[in-house]
């Protein structure tokens, strides 16, 4: 494994590292490689999930050009949830 030395780190960073290392109960170092692993972790996860300036809308157009598009039926409401009989298999006869 590798080591790195982190040199004029402030003194609130250290304080603050300090704190949430005993909070979680590890050294400072344990919890410093911890979050630089989480950190490192969601950078992948979000350069890979999106290219940088690309909005939802450009994907969704992107997805519409390579598939087509499609109209969806939406069939008028004829009565109210309310009136209608859902369990009408229960009742006695």
């Amino acid at each position: 494994m590798a080591s790195l030395t982190i040199r004029n780190l402030d003194d609130e960073v250290k304080q603050a590292l300090r704190e949430r290392a005993a909070r979680h109960g590890v050294s400072m170092e344990e919890e410093a490689r911890v979050l630089l692993r989480k950190s490192v972790r969601e950078d992948d996860r979000n350069a890979s999930a999106k290219p940088a300036g690309e909005t939802f809308y450009d994907r969704v157009m992107a997805l519409r050009e390579k598939y087509g598009a499609f109209d969806l039926e939406i069939r008028p409401r004829t009565e109210l949830a309310g009136e209608r009989p859902v369990f009408d298999w229960l009742e006695d006869e």
